[in-house]
């Protein structure tokens, strides 16, 4: 065994000493890439996965997580600011029932952990205290878990319930939010947040609710009052929105006449915000229909005049005297009195109208055209276009100007002119890079080609070198045979041939090697002159 590996070096060493400078360089600097390799992959599968064991740790809860793992043994990696600390994959939940036994993380980030320490001493008050606190934590973590939310705020404000009033004080809720580097919440985040946060709080309605970014700029909308900064906000955002709509609409129709360009348009819109509410009652008859209920009276009287106990007829005057017209007897008395009364079916209509706001005022437009684009085409044409598309309404007030002038094409210009010189420094950097690929690959190939000739070379003076030898062998060999006469000579013969089968593999071995020095040896026998 020794021996066999004395053997393996020896011709590892022999074969190494053979090789040329540039093969020595190559084979040591693969064997240290290799070793290397091998390192980082032994070191990359030796290396543990870490998973967060505990994240947006306080610093006394961190300090004293990190004291406890280092009394264990346990390694573990600090990210997130030192907020979070993470441990091996395998390790989290054994570490975690470990630490909570000994108490840690000492401190509460709230939820309802909180009411997990209620005592039969517990006062209402103190109650109604840890109940918030504990919605506002959990309401907190929720909010969080929003994508693009870093941290999260929230205050809840609950009013104690009267027992003798049918009017509440409502409940309200203040939400500060710090979004992630880069990101923002949009229109959608925050309305999700809002009624998030609403429908967790009995009695708390969205109104109510007033989300906060860490700047201090307000995201939501004022509703209770037309004067709030976040109304005003949420307006501005609208007409915004329908000028642009608009002005989109309007610019699209120019592009397609006179191209891209050649127009520009400016809209300026006065929406209506008022909220009206309309409510109306109107009575009507209709002919031909029975009335619901109907009666009739008819009174007659026939008879004389009654006659006066002094004999005269008449009226006591306010002096006791007689009218002298009425005075006497005769005369008829009788008298027809018919009453009718008819109760009809009366048609009521009661209509509630709700003005919904956001309805236009005024509308104003303004339209400039390229004289140069627009030579052929009469303004008035493009503006009764543009009035007929968008509806003016000229009693309402609104208005519409189609003007042509000349376009300054400078800047156009100019950036069409940047914009060519870069695409051509594109190209002429993709052709220099294609070049210089074709280059490189046209390099590779030659070395690789001549690394081929060269190969082939050795190989077919190697195999010249080794049938020569060969050859020579077998002559040797053929002219020793024929010179045996004893039989003695013949067994010597055969211990000669074994050995020279030996010497044959180590000389066709030491053709393998040195080919170049086993044929420049060979032509030096061929060349030296027979004594």
């Amino acid at each position: 065994m020794q021996q066999r590996l004395t053997r393996y070096l020896t011709r590892a060493r022999d074969t190494f000493g053979a090789f040329t400078a540039g093969q020595k360089a190559v084979a040591v600097i693969g064997t240290a890439a290799l070793l290397v390799a091998v390192f980082m992959v032994f070191r990359w599968v030796s290396t543990p996965s870490y998973a967060p064991l505990y994240s947006n740790l306080s610093g006394t809860d961190a300090s004293a997580v990190i004291e406890e793992l280092d009394s264990q043994g346990v390694p573990y990696e600090i990210t997130g600011g030192g907020g979070t600390i993470m441990v091996p994959r395998s390790d989290v939940y054994s570490t975690r029932i470990t630490l909570s036994g000994k108490g840690l993380p000492a401190s509460s980030d709230g939820g309802y952990s909180l009411l997990d320490k209620q005592s039969l001493s517990t006062s209402e008050s103190q109650e109604q205290t840890n109940f918030k606190r504990a919605m506002e934590g959990e309401l907190s973590k929720t909010v969080e878990a929003i994508h693009g939310v870093d941290t999260a705020v929230v205050h809840l404000a609950i009013p104690q319930k009267q027992v003798f009033t049918d009017e509440q004080d409502p409940p309200t809720a203040s939400v500060l939010i710090d979004t992630e580097p880069g990101s923002s919440l949009d229109d959608g985040q925050v309305q999700a947040i809002v009624h998030l946060v609403a429908s967790s709080i009995d009695g708390l309605e969205p109104k109510n609710v007033t989300l906060t970014d860490a700047s201090g700029r307000l995201l939501t909308a004022d509703d209770g009052t037309d004067s709030g900064v976040g109304a005003a906000s949420a307006r501005s955002k609208q007409v915004a929105a329908f000028q642009d709509s608009m002005r989109a609409d309007i610019q699209a129709v120019l592009d397609r006449v006179l191209g891209p360009g050649n127009s520009t348009v400016t809209v300026t819109a006065d929406l209506d915000f008022d909220k009206a509410v309309t409510d109306s009652r109107t009575y009507g008859t209709k002919e031909n229909i029975p009335p619901l209920s109907e009666s009739s009276t008819n009174e007659t009287y026939a008879g004389p005049a009654g006659a006066l106990d002094s004999g005269a007829g008449g009226t006591v005057g306010p002096d006791g005297q007689m009218d002298p017209a009425t005075s006497g007897t005769g005369g008829d008395s009788s008298y027809k009195n018919t009453s009718k009364t008819r109760d009809n079916a009366l048609d009521q209509t009661v209509e509630h109208r709700e003005k919904a706001p956001g309805s236009i005022n005024t509308l104003h437009i303004g339209a400039v055209l390229d004289s140069t684009a627009a030579a052929a085409i009469q303004p008035q044409v493009v503006k009764d276009l543009i009035s007929n598309a968008v509806g003016i309404n000229a009693q309402r007030g609104d208005t519409i100007d189609v003007t042509t002038m000349a376009f300054d094409r400078s800047s156009e210009e100019s950036a069409a002119a940047e914009l060519k010189a870069a695409q051509a420094a594109d190209a002429a950097a993709r052709r220099n890079s294609l070049l210089r690929n074709l280059g490189i690959g046209g390099g590779i190939v030659l070395m690789v080609l001549l690394a081929w000739l060269q190969a082939r070379r050795r190989a077919k003076a190697r195999d010249d070198a080794r049938a020569y030898l060969v050859e020579q062998l077998r002559t040797d060999a053929a002219t020793r045979t024929a010179q045996l006469e004893a039989p003695a000579l013949a067994a010597l013969e055969t211990s000669e041939k074994d050995e020279e089968e030996s010497m044959r593999d180590e000389l066709i071995a030491l053709v393998d090697r040195q080919p170049d020095d086993v044929a420049a040896l060979l032509r030096g026998w061929l060349v030296e002159p027979r004594p």
